[in-house]
């Protein structure tokens, strides 16, 4: 089976989000052009750091830890988690995490949406 180019967005060729905590690199959404109905991207907490509490109004959030240690945040209750640890976060609910240790954290977001929203705690 050939996939086409426009289905294939190589690491190198992702868009970049800096931010004071880290970055984001969305690798699948409608604005990067591979789907019409799901985002995916690779997020980088720097050590010691931790990104604004927030929700996502029109989608569900899945959140794997690829590497490092963190504390997540589901609606004001923190849980530990580490390498492997998947959390699923129900639209609408808000949550933010913290990277614990000297050591950055990796994960990997995936959203049920192609166009998702986020709203930033005041």
């Amino acid at each position: 089976m050939k996939v086409e180019n426009k289905t294939v967005c190589r690491a190198a060729d992702g868009e970049v989000v800096e931010t004071s905590w880290g970055w984001i690199v969305w690798t699948a959404s409608r604005q990067v052009g591979n789907s019409t109905t799901m985002t995916f991207g690779r997020v980088t907490i720097r050590a010691g750091q931790e990104n604004p509490s927030h929700r996502h109004p029109n989608c569900d959030e899945l959140l794997h830890v690829v590497s490092g240690r963190l504390e997540h945040s589901l609606a004001g209750e923190w849980t530990s988690m580490e390498a492997g640890d998947t959390i699923s976060i129900p639209q609408g609910v808000w949550h933010q995490l913290r990277a614990l240790g000297d050591q950055d954290v990796e994960i990997a977001i995936c959203f049920n949406s192609a166009d998702r929203l986020t709203e930033i705690a005041v």
